[in-house]
Parts: structure tokens; C-alpha cells; sequence
């Protein structure tokens, strides 16, 4: 726990956080209506494409501490070291505490777990709730009570109301063991698994159903859903879409996955874009389970080993072939779920083969070839890591070979000492790799994509992390191209943000986002530089939170291409007492404003361009209260058009009334020279535009 609290928050304040969630809990310690309902903006326009449970808890954190990096950050971190304790309780239970030591250490040096849980994304919590739940259920098995049983559902449904239906994928091989190893009659186990469905459909939906009771013109616009309501998110994007592409997923049709981890299929996870973030010890973990499976023979209904096998196993599984097989968005963080499984596996598996390899001649050599194949796999993956620690290969190749040669050498008679040397040996050779990719993170020398899509190691791929999809909502563009091509959406150049911090979507930068990457408006560099130059979020207007410029710095061409700070400098002064400083097209460009300025800002069309949120109807009655006067158009970039490409009607509907009825605003107006200002307009074509609107206009 030690070790992973470093390699968690070390050097964190340089990490590059997803405005998109930063700007959410921002607005939930301004609004406890946007708090409830995870709104984007404080205004309460439009949601998240998430259920709000994990911007809840960073949101409450930020109440009490004020709003920053570390303020956001610590629950989630506090949660990534429950997930070890967690499992380390668990496995110690079943398989001993050597056996648990080795499940802890793997899960603190998965190299994707390091990155995500450096992150703000909802999957650190995610798994924390998913692995709480399993052990729980683990414990009701054992001693037949109910409460853990109950315990467990609720782990489960909270695990929903983070990222919904993921929170699901390991709960039928849960509830599978309980039914079959618990110690309770049929009917009784029967019985308790209904109240705890009972249990587990309270915690999941307590939150849809509430939102449902609010009626539409008094809540916020669900974000990623199609018709504004939470069970369409559940259904859609969030659900059937993730798997089956379509929904704002991108891929389906059998077209091969929704970018960003390369073609769905079996082979997935072994990839070049997955295979260094999570596959080190797929091998070992499945040869442990098969063995342990193999090792517990007839052993009785009710045995613990096995049950416990049987659920990490099922864990793992139902989780690789989730993710292999999903055509819809699948990034490589969402992997980390993985992680647990393979964990327990590896520590309570392998004590199991270490046991037969000492007691049995005839398991003699499962072991060596499950760590034989372990090293191969490993050299496998850092030679693609062209040119990076080249020295790390061979000497994995050397320890593993004497560490398998001493296994064999020392495995009876008294020389203990000397055969524990070797298991030690092989431990250090399995785990030097993923060490070695995790250490990457806070030492700042990965090529993940820091926010949207971070990832631990070097870049590899070669291009290929683009499956043949379009982007998702969270870290993509439609279309599928993120942050140049690079797999897994990282730039080019390791962590040098130079076309900000999702990459450049295809019709040019961002309009209303810093060019820079960092959340807050950072110019572009590497993610530390830009922590030094503005904060890693931006600085409230309050000046709590994150060091840095006031305002958040914005100092990239960013919004009409001028100086995004006399823009937002303008803006506010013309505010007129509007709710909204602006209206743009996109929840990126709302979102780092939001966190520049620490104003609502309005995301028209969410995150992809396609939500219906703003209709022509909706603006006119927020120009006539004189909630909205400013609305920014055009640009190729997320933050200008995206929305004018949507196939439905609606946006170009609003898009045609702004530019005939409303005032387009002089670049001049706010910083730039006429000059400038007519040079811009006759070369670049994606050139965005900021209107004024008034209730005269609605004449």
C-alpha cells in the first residue's frame, strides 16, 4: 500500500486530470442541484455522459477542502489503496499471506491501474466498489450470513451509479459462486439472492428513478443519452452501445471496435496498444487458475479454494472477453478492471502450483512453464518498446532462467532457504516489466495521453490503437482520431501537448479550448510544464485549489483563434447578468471553460455533437429571460461545428436562426487587430464565430 501510494500520487500535481470531470465537480461545489445530478455546468444545462456517483464523492471532498488537484484527487486515491487492502484481506483469507502479498504487489504495478488511478475518471472508484462487492459475496459463501450477501448488492449497484452497466460485468460469476458453494440450502440461497437483488436494484437505481421523478424542463439535459433521459443512458451509450457499437460508440455492424485499442476479437489484450498495459501475467493467471481448478479435484460443494478460484476466475473472463469482444468505445484504462482478477489469480493460483510443484512429481513442470511463458510474454512486449530500457529484456531473460533453474535444482531436500531465493527470483523477473511501465507515470516519462486516455509506458502500436471505429464521448472525436493517430489516443512525441490535451480532432483545434492541454488553458509542452505554468485544472475564481495563473491561464489560441483571455476578459464584462457566460457546441470546450473561468458555460450538443440539448425553442425562451446572451459557432475544431454535422436537424435549425437574427461580435472587440482580425476571416475557413443575443432579436 506503501509502494502504491507513491506510485499514485507522486509528482501528481503535474498529471494532466480530465477537465470534463474536473469541470463537473467544480460546478457540484457551486450548485447541489449540478452535485446531484452530475451536471457539466452550474447552470444545470446538460450532464455528463456518466451517472454522477464518483463526481459526488470528489465533489463532497472539494466542499470540505476547497477545489484543487489533490482536493479532488484524494478520495479517489483513498479508494485505489481500499481496492489492495481489499483484496489483500480476501485472498489472505482463502490462499495465506504469501499468497495475498503477491496479489497486492501485482495489483499495485499494473501498468494501466497506475495510470487511471493518477486520473480522475470514474473507473478508480469503479473497481474499488466491484472488488468490495466480490469479497463481500466471498465472505457470505463462507459463513452462510446474509448482511455481507446484502453488502455485496449494494457495492454492486453503487459500482452501477459510477459507471453503469460495467459495474455489472463480474457480478454473474459473484452471485454464480454464492449459489453454488454457499453452505446454506437451495432454497435458502435462492432466498437470500432474491433480497439481494432486491438490494441490488435499490443501490442501481435509486438514482435513474429519481431523476425521472424531476420533470424534464426542471432538470438538466442527460448527457450521452438521446432523449434527455437517464434510462436511455443506461440502455444506449452507456450499455448495449459500449458493446455493440452504435449509440455515439462508434464501430458496430461487425466493423471492428470503437477505436482506441486496436480490432475487437480475442487477441485484444495482447495487442500492441494493450498488451503493456495489462497482459504481463494474462498467461500465468490463466495457467494458475486451470491448475488450481485442476488441484482442488472432488473437493466438496461447499470448499472455500475453489469457490475462490471460481469467482477471480469468473472475474476475469466474463471481464476479458467483455472487452475484447466490444465493438463500441473501448479505451485502454477501462482495462484496469482486469486487474483485480489477474491479481488473485497469480497469488492464490500460484501458491497452489508452487505447493504441487514441491509436493507432486507429476506438477513438476507447471510451474516452470508458467513462469518460462511469463518471461517470454514480457521480453515479448518490451522489444516492441523499440529503443526503450533495451537493457531490461535480457536481464528478465537472465534472472528468469536462474530463477527457473534454481526452482528445479532446490525443489526438495533442506535448502529452503535457496528455493525461496528463487521464488523471489521469479517473482522479481514477472513483475520487472509492468514495474518498469508503471514507474513511467509519476516519473513523467509515459506516452499516455495525460486526462482523457492516460496510459503507463511508451508509446507502441504503431498506429494501430484505432480499431476501425469512431471515437467515444470520454477521450475521442467521431471519427476515431485522437491525439495524431498514436494508439491508445497518445500524441505524438510522448507527453508534449501541442495540440491539446485530446489530440487534434479532424477539422482543426479546438474552438473555446485552450490549445495547450492541460486542463485550465495551459499553452502546450509537456504535461509538467504545463502544471508549472498555469495548474494542472486552472484557478477558480476564488483562488483556492490549484496553483497558477488566475483564470486558469488560457493563454493558447483558442476560441476565434485570438487570445482566449481577453475573449473571457470580454466576455465577463458583457455578461449582463446572464446565468451563462456562453453557449458552444461541445462538452470539451464548455468544460475547460468552465474550469478557466469557473462560470457555467453551455454545451449545446454534449460530447460527440449529437445530443439533442439545445433546440431552436430552448434558446429563444433563454434569450428572452436574459439567461443566455452569447453563443459561439463555426470552426471545424469540437468546439465550433461539431454540432452543425449532427445528421438530426435540430442543430442546424439553431445554427441557421443564430446567423441570421442574432449579432456576430468583432474579433476586435475583444484583443484582436483589424488586420488580424480580416486575414483570419478570408484564409481560415474554420474560423469560429461569437454572436450576441438579445430578446430584441427574437422580434
Amino acid at each position: 500500500m506503501l509502494l502504491a501510494a507513491v506510485l499514485y500520487s507522486w509528482n501528481l500535481s503535474s498529471s494532466g486530470l480530465n477537465s470534463f470531470y474536473s469541470a463537473a465537480v467544480l460546478s457540484g461545489t457551486q450548485s447541489w442541484k449540478a452535485w446531484f445530478f452530475g451536471s457539466l455546468d452550474a447552470g444545470n444545462f446538460m450532464t455528463v455522459d456518466k451517472p454522477p456517483f464518483v463526481l459526488m464523492v470528489m465533489g463532497l471532498s472539494c466542499r470540505v477542502f476547497g477545489y484543487g488537484t489533490w482536493q479532488m484527487m484524494a478520495s479517489l486515491i483513498a479508494s485505489a489503496l481500499g481496492t489492495i487492502w481489499i483484496l489483500h484481506s480476501s485472498v489472505k483469507r482463502v490462499f495465506g499471506h504469501a499468497a495475498a502479498t503477491v496479489a497486492a504487489l501485482v495489483l499495485a504495478l499494473t501498468p494501466i491501474t497506475v495510470a487511471i488511478n493518477r486520473d480522475n475518471n470514474p473507473d478508480t472508484l469503479l473497481v474499488f466498489l466491484m472488488v468490495a462487492g466480490a469479497a463481500l459475496a466471498l465472505r457470505a459463501t463462507r459463513d452462510g450470513r446474509l448482511l455481507p450477501l446484502i453488502g455485496s448488492a449494494v457495492c454492486f449497484g453503487l459500482a452501477f451509479n459510477t459507471k453503469m452497466l460495467q459495474g455489472y460485468i463480474a457480478l454473474p460469476a459473484v452471485f454464480a459462486v454464492y449459489l453454488y458453494a454457499s453452505r446454506l440450502g437451495l432454497v435458502k440461497r435462492i432466498v437470500n439472492l432474491l433480497i439481494a437483488g432486491v438490494a441490488l436494484a435499490v443501490a442501481s437505481f435509486w438514482w435513474p428513478a429519481a431523476v425521472s421523478l424531476v420533470p424534464a424542463s426542471e432538470r438538466p439535459y442527460i448527457g450521452g443519452s438521446t432523449d434527455g433521459t437517464a434510462w436511455n443512458l443506461i440502455m444506449g451509450y452507456n450499455g448495449l452501445g459500449r458493446v455493440f457499437g452504435g449509440e455515439g460508440n462508434g464501430g458496430g455492424g461487425g466493423g471492428g471496435g470503437g477505436g482506441f485499442s486496436g480490432t475487437a476479437g480475442l487477441g485484444r489484450m495482447f495487442n500492441d496498444t494493450l498488451g503493456g498495459q495489462i497482459s504481463w501475467l494474462l498467461p500465468f493467471a490463466g495457467i494458475a487458475l486451470v491448475g488450481g481448478l485442476v488441484l482442488c479435484g472432488r473437493a466438496p460443494r461447499t470448499d472455500l479454494t475453489r469457490a475462490a478460484l471460481v469467482l477471480w476466475g469468473g472475474w476475469t473472463a466474463l471481464h476479458f472477453l467483455t472487452f475484447s469482444m466490444a465493438e463500441g468505445t473501448m479505451h485502454p484504462y477501462y482495462t484496469t478492471a482486469l486487474a483485480p482478477g489477474i491479481a488473485a489469480l497469480c497469488g492464490g493460483g500460484g501458491v497452489m502450483l508452487l505447493r504441487a510443484f514441491r509436493a507432486d512429481k507429476r506438477w513438476v513442470w507447471v510451474l516452470p512453464v508458467a513462469l518460462g511463458v511469463t518471461g517470454i510474454w514480457s521480453i515479448v512486449l518490451l522489444r516492441r518498446a523499440s529503443g526503450w530500457n533495451t537493457w531490461l529484456w535480457p536481464t528478465i531473460a537472465v534472472v528468469m532462467a536462474l530463477a527457473i533453474a534454481g526452482l528445479i535444482v532446490f525443489r526438495s531436500g533442506r535448502r529452503i532457504q535457496l528455493l525461496a531465493a528463487s521464488v523471489a527470483a521469479a517473482i522479481v523477473a514477472a513483475l520487472a516489466g509492468p514495474t518498469a511501465y508503471a514507474a513511467s507515470v509519476p516519473a513523467g516519462s509515459g506516452g499516455g495521453m495525460g486526462g482523457t486516455n492516460p496510459t503507463a509506458g511508451p508509446t507502441t502500436g504503431g498506429g494501430m490503437g484505432f480499431g476501425g471505429g469512431g471515437g467515444g464521448r470520454t477521450g475521442g472525436f467521431p471519427g476515431g482520431n485522437a491525439g495524431g493517430g498514436m494508439p491508445g489516443g497518445q500524441q505524438q512525441g510522448g507527453q508534449t501537448g501541442q495540440d491539446g490535451q485530446m489530440g487534434t480532432p479532424p477539422g482543426g483545434a479546438p474552438s473555446g479550448a485552450p490549445s495547450g492541454g492541460m486542463p485550465g488553458g495551459q499553452q502546450g509542452g509537456t504535461q509538467q510544464e504545463g502544471a508549472q505554468q498555469g495548474g494542472d485544472m486552472g484557478t477558480p475564481p476564488s483562488g483556492t485549489g490549484t496553483t497558477g495563473t488566475p483564470g486558469g491561464g488560457a493563454q493558447g489560441g483558442g476560441m476565434g483563434g485570438g487570445a482566449d483571455t481577453e475573449l473571457i476578459s470580454y466576455l465577463e464584462k458583457h455578461q449582463d447578468g446572464a446565468k451563462w457566460l456562453l453557449a458552444v457546441s461541445s462538452s470539451q470546450s464548455a468544460a475547460q471553460l468552465i474550469v478557466s473561468t469557473g462560470k457555467p458555460v453551455i454545451s449545446m450538443w454534449g460530447w460527440s455533437g449529437t445530443d439533442k440539448a439545445m433546440t431552436l425553442a430552448k434558446l429563444k425562451e433563454l434569450v428572452k429571460k436574459g439567461e443566455l446572451h452569447y453563443i459561439q459557432l463555426g470552426g471545424g475544431g469540437m468546439g465550433g461545428g461539431m454540432g452543425q454535422g449532427n445528421s438530426d436537424s435540430v442543430s442546424s435549425e439553431v445554427t441557421a436562426w443564430v446567423q441570421k437574427n442574432a449579432t456576430a461580435v468583432k474579433e476586435s472587440a475583444y484583443g484582436k487587430s483589424a488586420t488580424s482580425e480580416s486575414s483570419s476571416s478570408t484564409t481560415d475557413s474554420n474560423q469560429s464565430t461569437l454572436y450576441r443575443l438579445d430578446p430584441s432579436d427574437l422580434n
